[in-house]
């Protein structure tokens, strides 16, 4: 079974928040300071969006906890016209992952994204929650 759980509009799963500021330009993740200098004025679930793969890899030496292999792509989000770039944690069998750069993909939340007890900082101190990218099929 996946970690990944599916969002729904009645849980209390967190968004994939981007910033958007007073120019029209997106980040993810939010920077306090947009590309224009100034400080963002409204934000963007992403996770109410799908993507496309920019490019993507699958790493065999991966820092502790993190699964091995590991797929990754560079995406990229259409909001309104607005290009935003986010990486992350393909949710794919890393042994043949079966995906191709212009795939279209879904963020889907995952409550770990690594193992906690395998880090070298405390636990307490970091989070392990995030969000993989799922092709849609």
């Amino acid at each position: 079974m996946s970690e990944t759980t599916e969002r729904d509009a009645h849980d209390d799963t967190p968004p994939m928040e981007a910033a958007r500021y007073s120019d029209g330009s997106i980040t993810y993740p939010p920077h306090p300071l947009g590309p224009d200098g100034e400080q963002p004025v409204d934000t963007v679930d992403l996770s109410e969006y799908t993507a496309t793969i920019v490019t993507w890899t699958t790493s065999t030496a991966t820092p502790p906890g993190v699964r091995a292999p590991n797929s990754l792509a560079i995406v990229e989000f259409d909001v309104d016209g607005e290009p935003v770039g986010a990486i992350g944690q393909l949710d794919v069998d890393d042994e043949n992952p079966d995906v191709a750069i212009g795939d279209e993909v879904e963020p889907v939340y995952a409550e770990e994204l690594r193992d906690p007890d395998a880090g070298i900082r405390e636990k307490e101190s970091q989070e392990w929650d995030g969000y993989r990218f799922r092709p849609v099929r």
